[in-house]
């Protein structure tokens, strides 16, 4: 009962939260691209939550845990913490004033490449047991080579990037793109250190570098 009350304040917190970043700015709340990531979000995220409560409920207490420990990571959610609302308000004053206009086409797509990210991400989820919002080694923590992290070392960033990149087009904005743009930034940032962190503290987590060398996008990085 307290993991549920815990996840459904911070569920509607969020919900709140993400509509006053949208809506206040954008003058209305007819604003039909602020609708359209807030089903997009908030729905997944529903399903989810019910999905991880009833058959996982360890692990969504540790996505419900915020509290970083490693100094480097409180840096990058500091930044992420400042760079979401900044494109989140961005968009929606877009909207109100009409700087730009995304077209439709573009937001279909933006919103095809998110639920593809999320459904990525459920993947993920489903994969590592110890999937956790913090940089941590867990107690018997193992590395996890199957499935998606048998491709790349960091799958769950890679969702992200799927789903948080075109966040803008599907808020209908263009403008919304410039603060979004660094966050890969703050993901490359958040990947190096954590590499550091498993290297240095999980057991078999060097010998599966040498076995999957791409980080992040496949035969790139």
């Amino acid at each position: 009962m307290k993991l549920l009350l815990n996840a459904l304040t911070k569920y509607l917190l969020g919900f709140i939260l993400v509509g006053i970043l949208l809506f206040l700015p954008a003058g209305t709340v007819q604003y039909p691209g602020g609708w359209l990531f807030i089903a997009l979000l908030f729905v997944p995220v529903l399903i989810m939550g019910i999905v991880l409560l009833i058959k996982s409920p360890d692990l969504l207490a540790k996505r419900l845990d915020h509290k970083e420990k490693e100094k480097t990571q409180r840096g990058v959610i500091a930044l992420s913490g400042l760079l979401f609302p900044v494109g989140f308000v961005l968009s929606a004053l877009d909207f109100r004033f009409g700087w730009s206009s995304a077209p439709l086409w573009l937001e279909i797509v933006a919103s095809g490449l998110f639920l593809v990210g999320y459904g990525m991400y459920a993947e993920v989820m489903r994969e590592n047991a110890y999937l956790s919002r913090t940089v941590e080694v867990q107690e018997n923590q193992t590395v996890i080579s199957s499935g998606l992290y048998g491709i790349v070392r960091h799958p769950m960033y890679l969702a992200t990037l799927l789903m948080f990149l075109p966040l803008p087009l599907i808020l209908g904005s263009l403008w919304g793109l410039i603060p979004f743009a660094l966050y890969p930034v703050v993901i490359v940032i958040r990947i190096l250190n954590e590499e550091k962190v498993l290297t240095e503290r999980l057991v078999g987590y060097a010998e599966y570098k040498t076995r999957v060398k791409y980080r992040l996008l496949p035969f790139i990085w």
